[in-house]
């Protein structure tokens, strides 16, 4: 006796699973998870964002409570000479950085992607100024930079010495962006390491064989790759230079005669030390302007590079 089976188009369909819903599940569950995140934004950075724009149209000396003055701190700005001092050293400060942070940790970057027994040690080794104390950086580097150190010692054997670093206007602010940039060298240099690991070997070997110099290399085929990671090191490049603080704090506190007076310190100088935080908060205000400007213009030439 043969046995009809039913056909499989004739079987009865289930409908389709879903996505499943866990029990107990509410919409608001994934939003929680954003609580702490967003507690620390709002705490660390909104609220005092906030708090710094409403004393910028104050006056306000800790003491005495706020006084809504209007526009009165920013008419100062301009006529302020010690501002303009800070506003141009900022900008020499981060012409001279950039060259430093930019370009020079690229090539180091370079040299340590080499597949070498022992390579590891070099990198972790131009890493370390990064995760060391600025304070023990400034104090070594005083050592090295005074009359009597190690950097002068040589200078003098061959008839250059001694120099005042950091108490000589034409050296201070020099001297203080090597410093700076010598601690964050390493920083920029892992950055671009993680660009280059993943250039693609094909590419190198086919413009290699096409009788491409490493020049020729180098600007053709790995700066369009890492375009992305000199984007970003170009930005926080940009953002390090124009409120730098502890260095100069440390080595030069503004000195001599304001050659090393910046944006960063003369904010500290005008809240700390005159106690005028609502002044300083219209200084604060101008240098976030100026940080937003030149990350939304690095982001712009480079997409359109891109």
């Amino acid at each position: 006796m043969t046995t009809v089976t039913a056909p499989r188009a004739a079987r009865r369909r289930q409908p389709a699973a879903g996505p499943r819903r866990v029990v107990g599940q509410r919409w608001f569950t994934p939003y929680l998870f954003m609580v702490p995140g967003l507690f620390f934004f709002i705490t660390m950075f909104a609220w005092p964002a906030a708090l710094a724009i409403q004393l910028a149209f104050a006056e306000y000396n800790i003491p005495q409570p706020p006084t809504f003055v209007g526009l009165d701190n920013f008419r100062q700005l301009l006529v302020d000479p010690r501002f303009h001092i800070a506003l141009r050293n900022s900008f020499v400060f981060l012409i001279m950085f950039l060259p430093l942070c930019v370009v020079a940790p690229l090539f180091l970057a370079i040299l340590v992607n080499q597949k070498l027994r022992g390579i590891q040690v070099y990198r972790v080794t131009y890493y370390l100024p990064v995760i060391t104390s600025m304070v023990a950086v400034a104090i070594a580097w005083r050592f090295v930079l005074s009359r009597e150190g190690v950097l002068n010692w040589f200078l003098s054997l061959v008839g250059l010495g001694p120099i005042q670093f950091l108490l000589d206007s034409q050296w201070a602010l020099p001297t203080v962006v090597v410093i700076e940039a010598w601690k964050g060298m390493g920083l920029y240099m892992m950055l671009y390491l993680a660009g280059l690991q993943s250039v693609q070997p094909e590419l190198l070997e086919a413009a290699e064989m096409d009788g491409a110099s490493w020049l020729r290399r180098l600007w053709h085929v790995i700066v369009p790759a890492i375009l992305p990671f000199v984007a970003v090191t170009l930005t926080l490049a940009m953002l390090d230079a124009m409120r730098s603080f502890e260095s100069i704090y440390m080595l030069t506190r503004g000195g001599p005669q304001d050659s090393t007076l910046t944006l960063g310190y003369y904010i500290w100088h005008v809240a700390f030390e005159r106690y005028d935080m609502g002044y300083a908060s219209a200084v604060g205000m101008v240098l976030w302007g100026i940080m937003i400007v030149l990350a939304l213009l690095n982001q712009f030439v480079t997409r359109r590079r891109d």
